[in-house]
């Protein structure tokens, strides 16, 4: 087999399943981009960013010895859009308002003499 693990290849897209896309590499050769090699991120319907008969560049990411079988990626050839500035860091509970753990705090002291009492019981 002359494709190598890490080579960028021009396929076609032969199939759609909601599990990948099966692509052409030609010299009737085939590979599976797997759904989580689609894009970064989810992917909800695969049938929206791919149709049968496109032309696409792949990385060739696996390749099983075995039984042949290769794996592509499209999602290692596309560039990941870096954040821009820091992100502000959301709470479960409002910390300025002093709610959320406070009624726990309230209540273990009760807690600890109900499971001393219940051990004493014993």
């Amino acid at each position: 087999m002359r494709y190598k693990i890490g080579t960028i290849q021009e396929g076609t897209i032969t199939g759609l399943q909601p599990y990948g896309a099966f692509v052409s590499l030609g010299d009737n050769v085939q590979g599976l981009i797997h759904v989580s090699e689609i894009q970064v991120g989810y992917t909800k319907n695969i049938n929206s960013i791919l149709n049968v008969g496109d032309k696409v560049n792949v990385q060739i990411i696996d390749i099983d010895e075995y039984s042949k079988k290769i794996s592509l990626s499209l999602r290692t050839l596309k560039s990941v859009p870096q954040p821009s500035g820091f992100k502000r860091k959301k709470y479960f509970t409002n910390k300025n308002k002093k709610i959320g753990f406070a009624t726990l705090e309230k209540k273990l002291p009760q807690w600890i003499e109900m499971a001393l009492d219940d051990l004493s019981l014993k």
